[in-house]
């Protein structure tokens, strides 16, 4: 008799899709599980170096196929448009042509979209301002800032950690541009003493002028407005306040949040749909306090372990478990020389620890390699199979907390 595969399909595959679609390929057989990841992109993006492409820094190039070869991965280089969890059935769009589009059913579902720049509505930010949320933003920027002249000012809007990273690698990067950092609150307002005390003093070594309790209500061709009617110059304007989730699951019967993220339990599976799993930005996950996790590869990649194993785990007919959430540290580059680690609660508030300088830039570097590292090789510390069926794992460690933003 003829055994029908299970279908699991992952959408996106950031951090968390790709993590998850390479633990779930070594966590069930081949004959018992069609796995699909669908990305429009053929590559990998390290979204924690957007940063780095923006100022001309080269990448390395992780193509998918080179990762996923031998794993039993099916690869699908698409854009979703539409996701029906009432027929179980993704929409795709082919990303050479734009116009071939093919429905595909699915048994599971493991919903990893994301989320792209936040730009809260304030008029001209879509129009005038860049982001570096992705590859394609960052890389307008990266020919935006090549055209420059010396002199020529860039704000950088947004204090948090997106922003501190873009607004000091633009300045050690290009030291003859006036690089101005506009932040809603005072700099560094969440960060320890000592960590504050560090960022000012980069700042000030780069030559960062911080407009410290700046609200922006307008993004002009070559200014930006704050909230006290005041403007300051802008040649280029990059926008990192925050992130949005991919707008697809608010048009689904999914229940989500007044964010538009996904309601998950502490498997990640949907409250909602049981066949549905979300994971990283797009899943409203709970926390350490009772607290949404923050959007972040930190939160993204424990995420896409839990969801992973615990379908394996149903699959197999073992009961799932959970490893509680929480975080370490924040890592935040400023340029290439100089870094901060910040040493967090379970919650993320800030510890009176922090690590910085040289030592914190290599402590961060490491962090991002060993975020790719685990893209490419998500199986480490799994069991193996024993008479077809995969025996639960023991708890993993959980990452330090990496930055996506």
């Amino acid at each position: 008799m003829q055994v029908t595969q299970h279908r699991i399909i992952v959408i996106g595959a950031g951090y968390a899709g790709a993590i998850a679609a390479g633990r779930l390929a070594r966590r069930l057989r081949r004959e018992d599980v069609a796995i699909t990841l669908v990305n429009p992109e053929p590559d990998f993006v390290e979204r924690v170096r957007m940063h780095q492409l923006a100022v001309g820094q080269e990448l390395r190039a992780r193509p998918f196929a080179e990762m996923f070869a031998g794993t039993g991965v099916q690869l699908r280089f698409a854009r979703v448009t539409a996701v029906d969890v009432d027929r179980k059935s993704v929409t795709v769009t082919a990303t050479d042509d734009n116009t071939t589009t093919e429905e595909l059913a699915y048994d599971t579902l493991v919903y990893a979209l994301g989320s792209a720049w936040n730009t809260h509505g304030v008029p001209g930010t879509a129009e005038h301002a860049h982001d570096i949320a992705g590859r394609p933003g960052a890389l307008r920027l990266r020919e935006r800032l090549a055209g420059l002249d010396a002199g020529q000012p860039v704000v950088v809007v947004g204090g948090g950690l997106t922003g501190l990273e873009a607004a000091t690698e633009i300045a050690e990067a290009r030291p003859d541009l006036d690089v101005a950092l506009a932040a809603r609150g005072a700099l560094g307002d969440w960060l320890s003493p000592k960590g504050r005390r560090h960022l000012r003093k980069v700042c000030d070594k780069l030559g960062v002028t911080v407009h410290e309790q700046t609200a922006v209500t307008t993004v002009a061709p070559d200014h930006i407005t704050t909230a006290s009617s005041s403007t300051i110059p802008a040649a280029v304007t990059v926008w990192t306040t925050g992130f949005t989730v991919h707008p697809i699951a608010q048009a689904t019967a999914l229940k989500i949040d007044a964010t538009g993220r996904i309601v998950v339990d502490g498997t990640m599976r949907s409250l909602s749909h049981p066949d549905v799993y979300a994971i990283g930005d797009a899943a409203l996950v709970m926390g350490p306090g009772d607290k949404p996790l923050r959007m972040s590869c930190a939160s993204g990649v424990p995420t896409a372990w839990q969801a992973a194993d615990s379908i394996a785990s149903r699959l197999t007919g073992t009961k799932p478990t959970t490893t509680p959430l929480r975080y370490y540290n924040q890592c935040i580059s400023l340029g290439r020389r100089e870094g901060l680690i910040q040493y967090v609660t379970a919650d993320d508030q800030a510890r009176p620890a922090a690590l910085t300088g040289r030592t914190a830039a290599l402590y961060k570097e490491l962090v991002c390699k060993g975020a790719a590292w685990g893209v490419a090789n998500p199986t480490l510390g799994l069991p193996t199979r024993r008479r077809g069926v995969v025996q639960e794992p023991a708890p993993l460690p959980h990452p330090s907390a990496a930055n996506a933003g």
